[in-house]
């Protein structure tokens, strides 16, 4: 895809190609185009930020404008290697940040179409609960565990990309992979489950039902709430179905607005979307184990909520 007489043609003819020929401005923006969405959702689970992710791509496509095509065999693997690049580097901008965040830190939710929840590696790649174990790592060991387990990038590629040895990148691999599957859940849980169990904990919700909070919430779940600084949130994980259940059925009483809950999919995972008298006040997401939630992860930072409104295109290819 690198020759330089089939650029050539390609120009004459006025089409893009999606491939690493795409010389001049034309070219290379049907190029980058192609892969734009594949792009965003690799900066994205590498930082946790839809609006850091955007200006990851906005980087990328800079430095991707300025590349002689002629040297560039793949153009996905080149592209998602100036990417990661963008993203290590934008990841320490981030570590300072969440140092002096106000309260506990939740990834940045996207609202994604239907469909997305139905393809099981994406949507498991996206979940909160999986990212929130993606903040344990390292910031190497984030970016190949990324690349290897949700787009299976090649080891040479990944190595290229994070400035280590193809051998020195497999090590990371399987030293990211472990820690990942001691913290994940035990079993993938499908849409349809994660459905049934969000809409027995929506009706207990519009109702203030203790009784059936604690019914579809396991006894070790844990909460975490993101208000920023800005809205009201437990300012640090609450564990345990008692505890859990009676905050949120005491503020539920205690609300002198009509509360309504609608079903979303956030991430690409099903999740709940609370309003407060009409207005968007958060995004619940879950994790399902068992049939009950065993972590739920409610984002209350209006500064956090501007990709709620309207889906985010995301794609693994």
């Amino acid at each position: 895809m690198s020759d330089q007489h089939d650029q050539a043609r390609a120009d004459e003819t006025g089409t893009d190609q999606a491939g690493a020929d795409g010389a001049g401005a034309d070219g290379a923006t049907g190029v980058f185009v192609a892969y734009r969405n594949l792009l965003f959702t690799v900066a994205y689970e590498m930082l946790g930020s839809a609006a850091d992710a955007e200006d990851v791509l906005q980087e990328a496509w800079l430095r991707w404008v300025k590349v002689d095509p002629g040297e560039v065999r793949d153009a996905r693997a080149y592209l998602i290697r100036i990417v990661t690049r963008q993203a290590l580097n934008r990841l320490r901008t981030l570590t300072r940040r969440k140092e002096s965040y106000v309260g506990p830190w939740l990834p940045e939710p996207v609202l994604t179409a239907p469909d997305v929840a139905e393809d099981v590696e994406l949507a498991e790649s996206m979940s909160m609960a999986l990212m929130l174990v993606l903040e344990t790592l390292s910031p190497t060991e984030r970016a190949v565990f990324v690349l290897r387990e949700a787009f299976e990038v090649d080891y040479d590629d990944i190595a290229e990309a994070v400035g280590k040895s193809p051998a020195a990148v497999r090590q990371i691999a399987y030293r990211a992979r472990r820690h990942v599957d001691a913290r994940r859940p035990r079993r993938a849980v499908s849409a349809a489950e994660t459905r049934t169990v969000l809409d027995s904990f929506r009706r207990a919700l519009e109702s203030g039902d203790l009784q059936g909070l604690l019914d579809v919430l396991a006894p070790e779940i844990v909460l975490i709430g993101d208000g920023g600084g800005v809205k009201h949130a437990v300012p640090r994980p609450m564990v345990g179905a008692g505890k859990v259940g009676r905050y949120i059925a005491g503020g539920i009483a205690r609300a002198k607005v009509s509360v309504s809950v609608e079903p979303a999919v956030v991430n690409g995972n099903p999740a709940l979307a609370v309003r407060l008298d009409g207005e968007l006040d958060g995004v619940m997401a879950v994790r399902v184990e068992d049939g009950r939630i065993t972590g739920l992860y409610y984002v209350r930072n209006p500064a956090k909520l501007t990709r709620v409104t309207s889906e985010t295109p995301v794609s693994r290819h």
